[in-house]
């Protein structure tokens, strides 16, 4: 098999488990995600299966996500399985909210929840927080297309927020930080990943309606939908060649990182250019 699926992953599932799943009903080891989801968020995870890992690298990254934000509290985790940090009583507006979510656009420099995975001294954040131990978190930039309010309930001062952003970008620091922003404390209660990359929330599948390995092959899909790249019809000779590592002769495209290299509606190759020359990165000689 070679290709892509977009799964739901349901709240309570790691990443990991998804991909576990996979293998165990296909029986193929090389399967992978195209970006880690936590346990206590949902929505679209895309999953890569065979060769078509290798291709994880060259995949839009953006992502977009319904968060859900409740004001008058933060937790240590930023979310609702930690513990209250912070109470207060404000009472915030919608307008309040609007104002305050202008500070979140463009590039931005963002701390990480102690509760994360990211690594210092090849030890995960989480790890140190469990052993109660303090470390030193330096700010990330991420880039928010997008943010905007979509509901917001005055009487339970609860907020539904649309963010569109970079790869890496904690939403769980924004509704932290916006609680912070706004002095009331704020933490996320749902969340749900809409968008990653081409893959939309719209054309997902739930983890458990594949159930089979036919099912699998008839949803799978066609990384070239899914890939951004520009994209290289080879000849029969220019195929044979690509499949044995051989460069070709660029005769049309024009400058760019990667192209596809595409023989019957297939990937054939992921190539760079190099003034006249097409160099050929990485062969897909399973397809």
């Amino acid at each position: 098999m070679f290709g892509f699926l977009n799964v739901y992953k349901p709240v309570g599932k790691t990443s990991h488990d998804v991909v576990a799943y996979f293998r165990k009903l296909l029986k193929i080891k090389q399967i992978g995600h195209t970006g880690t989801l936590d346990p206590f968020a949902e929505g679209v995870l895309p999953i890569c299966i065979g060769k078509a890992t290798r291709l994880i690298e060259y995949l839009p990254d953006d992502k977009a996500y319904l968060a859900f934000v409740q004001f008058g509290k933060s937790t240590d985790t930023y979310d609702t399985e930690g513990k209250i940090t912070f109470e207060s009583n404000i009472k915030i507006t919608e307008e309040d909210i609007c104002k305050c979510l202008k500070n979140f656009e463009g590039d931005i420099e963002q701390y990480p929840p102690i509760y994360s995975a990211i690594k210092i001294d090849g030890k995960k954040l989480y790890e140190y927080a469990r052993e109660g131990k303090q470390v030193e978190i330096k700010p990330r930039k991420v880039t928010i297309k997008n943010i905007e309010l979509k509901t917001f309930n005055f009487a339970k001062q609860t907020a539904e927020i649309y963010i569109e952003c970079s790869k890496g970008t904690y939403i769980r620091s924004i509704a932290n930080d916006l609680g912070q922003k706004l002095g009331c404390g704020g933490h996320l209660y749902k969340l749900i990943r809409t968008k990653a990359g081409k893959f939309t929330i719209e054309n997902s599948m739930k983890m458990t309606d594949f159930q089979t390995s036919d099912i699998v092959q008839k949803n799978l899909i066609n990384p070239i939908k899914m890939l951004d790249l520009p994209i290289y019809n080879l000849t029969k000779d220019e195929n044979e060649k690509v499949l044995h590592g051989q460069n070709i002769l660029n005769k049309s495209m024009k400058y760019a990182d990667f192209i596809i290299l595409i023989y019957n509606d297939n990937i054939r190759a992921i190539a760079k250019l190099d003034n006249h020359i097409i160099k050929v990165n990485k062969v897909f000689d399973n397809v």
